[in-house]
């Protein structure tokens, strides 16, 4: 790329200026696949210069000039980072993949210079020990910070800690292809059914979106198509009468990167391998160890002795449950893709439960308010849909949380699937709460993301 070009690239990049969006929202509509490498290097660079500013200070360490000061720093990396990984988790192309195949990279050496800093960790560690007064906020703070570092490998020697940065740039990597290979492998499968008959059984809202999605393609068109996203997969697995089908799509489903073009197999041994080293280098048995050891449970065996509470009772019920759907197949031996199919039956049989009718009672838009509602009785919450906000896909709602008619946060409901986002549901953020050093209060830009099916007719 000539200077000429990088420089208009530059200057035209809203990462690198002041958003003058409604609460200064990412620009969704003007951010260019070709912003985000300049914006991570960028990034990187001012990050590096902060650090330094932080090692380089002769002043006795402090709360202020090294905790504070690290806490601060980075404004620009988490800014492009937190754009970045959101899209690419709901808005995936392939351009967007080989941007986080480098900048993963990238990332995993930086992060690994900053904790494995031993100037850095030394100031960390000296207000560790002798700093006292400090509030409630400024002590969480300390701590967390300390036992970042340190669990980062701070505390390891010079030679042990390349082969730490080595595994975490080739951790980094092998859980970026991981996840791609998933998407791939749901989105390469597709039920194509011809024959109506072969829909006997499922209701009109699911036959419906099936028909839509065949509509999509002119090669499928007049064909229903099912998929292994949830919304398409459990429905049919649920009500479809035909046997041969559901196991069909059981088995495209389980047999997902196991073997074939998105072969997860190699990569899968690859990460718990290096995850158990990193973790012995650490000084835990395992990886579990590693993880709980920040979590309430503590260790393993407390999960375990909880799993095992639930496991004993629940496997009781499902052998109940078992001879009742057995008796139900007659002759066919139950099969893990007759499993929510006879369930159904059951429910309707004995109880008169439709779980399709009840459906009708909650959805979407009903669940949805509902939630509102209780968070408004509860903590006396608001939300206010705000269509003229920026939004990085059109199906997303934006809500402006409201409370003692003050705006405290941003709510992005981004409810349905499509082959660009990541199966499943979950909670992230453009941008966290957080304080400038006037105490000026920066509002959250928070994002729920879910993968339900569009409703299609009733």
């Amino acid at each position: 790329m000539q200077k000429q070009e990088l420089s208009i690239i530059m200057k035209n990049n809203p990462f690198f200026q002041t958003w003058a969006t409604p609460y200064q929202i990412p620009p969704f509509d003007q951010i260019r696949i070709e912003h985000y490498i300049p914006a991570f290097e960028a990034g990187i660079k001012e990050h590096n210069i902060e650090i330094n500013k932080i090692i380089n200070n002769t002043e006795t360490p402090s709360f202020e000039n090294t905790i504070a000061a690290l806490d601060d720093s980075g404004t620009l990396l988490d800014r492009v980072s937190m754009v970045f990984f959101n899209i690419l988790e709901t808005n995936y192309t392939e351009e967007l993949q080989k941007i986080a195949e480098i900048v993963s990279e990238q990332l995993s050496i930086h992060n690994d210079n900053i904790y494995l800093n031993a100037d850095l960790f030394h100031k960390i560690q000296y207000i560790y020990q002798h700093q006292h007064v400090l509030n409630e906020e400024q002590s969480r703070l300390l701590d967390k910070t300390y036992r970042d570092f340190v669990r980062n490998g701070a505390k390891l020697n010079k030679n042990t800690q390349q082969r730490f940065r080595q595994i975490n740039k080739e951790i980094a990597q092998l859980t970026l292809l991981f996840n791609n290979n998933v998407l791939s492998a749901t989105n390469d499968y597709q039920l194509i059914i011809s024959d109506p008959k072969d829909l006997a059984g499922l209701p009109e809202n699911i036959i419906n979106a099936a028909k839509n999605e065949g509509e999509k393609d002119s090669k499928t068109q007049g064909k229903w198509i099912f998929t292994l996203h949830n919304p398409s997969l459990l429905p049919f697995l649920q009500y479809a009468d035909n046997r041969n089908l559901r196991e069909q799509i059981w088995q495209a489903y389980m047999s997902r990167c196991n073997g074939g073009e998105f072969d997860n197999n190699s990569i899968i041994n690859k990460i718990v391998n290096l995850r158990i080293e990193r973790a012995n280098m650490l000084g835990f048995d395992s990886h579990a160890d590693f993880v709980l050891a920040e979590n309430m449970a503590q260790k393993p065996t407390a999960a375990y002795n909880l799993l095992l509470k639930v496991w004993k009772p629940a496997l009781k019920k499902a052998k109940e449950e078992l001879k009742l759907y057995q008796q139900k197949a007659g002759n066919e031996k139950i099969q893990v893709w007759d499993w929510r199919y006879y369930a159904e039956k059951i429910r309707k049989e004995q109880y008169d439960i439709d779980e399709n009718e009840i459906r009708n009672y909650f959805q979407l838009e009903y669940v949805r308010d509902g939630i509102f509602l209780l968070a408004n009785k509860l903590y006396g919450l608001s939300f206010r849909l705000n269509k003229n906000l920026p939004t990085y896909d059109t199906s997303a709602e934006i809500y402006e949380v409201i409370e003692n008619n003050n705006v405290i946060g941003i709510l992005y409901m981004d409810f349905y699937a499509r082959p660009s986002k990541g199966s499943g549901a979950w909670m992230t953020e453009f941008r966290g709460q957080y304080r400038t050093k006037n105490e000026d209060n920066v509002i959250p830009i928070i994002s729920v993301v879910r993968s339900e099916e569009r409703r299609v007719g009733k």
